[in-house]
C-alpha cells in the first residue's frame, strides 16, 4: 500500500471544518483539484454516500464513503480494475482550532505503479486542497452555509 499525507492546523473549529469538507459539492468553490462533484444519492452525507468527481488531469471516478465518524473524520474510495484509492480527512481539535489531516491511501496490484506514476500529482492536489480548506475556513463569508 501506498500512503500520500498532509496536515494543517486551521483557525476554525472542528465542527465547522468538518461541515466544509462534508459539503462535498462545493469543494469546487475552494480548490482548484477538483472541477466538479455531484452527488449520486439524496439524503444526508453518510457511509454508502456516492459522488462523482472530476479533477484535472484525471478520470472522472465515483467516490462512495466508506467510513463517517460525524464529529471527527470521513474516509471515501475509489475502485477500478487492480486498484482501490482511499481518501481520509480526519479533523481533530487542536487548543481553539483544528488540525486536520488529509491523505490517499492505494491498495490493490496496480497500486505500486498508479502511486509512483501520480505521486507529485497527488502531493501537489493534497497540498493545494489544504491551503483551500484552511482559507475557506478561516473566513465567515466563506463559511456561510455551514455550521459556522
Amino acid at each position: 500500500m501506498a500512503t500520500f499525507d498532509t496536515v494543517i492546523d486551521i483557525n476554525a473549529p472542528p465542527g465547522r471544518v468538518l461541515a466544509v469538507l462534508m459539503d462535498v459539492e462545493r469543494w469546487p468553490e475552494w480548490t482548484s483539484t477538483v472541477t466538479s462533484i455531484k452527488r449520486l444519492d439524496a439524503g444526508p452525507f453518510d457511509v454508502g454516500s456516492k459522488a462523482m468527481i472530476k479533477q484535472p488531469k484525471l478520470m472522472p471516478a465515483v467516490w462512495g464513503v466508506t467510513e463517517l465518524d460525524k464529529q471527527r473524520n470521513f474516509t471515501w474510495a475509489m475502485r477500478s480494475p487492480g486498484l482501490k484509492v482511499e481518501a481520509g480527512h480526519v479533523v481533530n481539535p487542536r487548543g481553539e482550532g483544528s488540525r486536520v489531516t488529509l491523505s490517499l491511501n492505494f491498495s490493490g496490484f496496480l497500486a505500486p505503479v498508479m502511486s509512483r506514476f501520480y505521486a507529485n500529482l497527488n502531493r501537489r492536489y493534497l497540498a493545494t486542497e489544504a491551503k483551500g480548506l484552511k482559507e475557506r475556513c478561516e473566513t465567515q463569508q466563506s463559511c456561510a452555509g455551514t455550521s459556522a
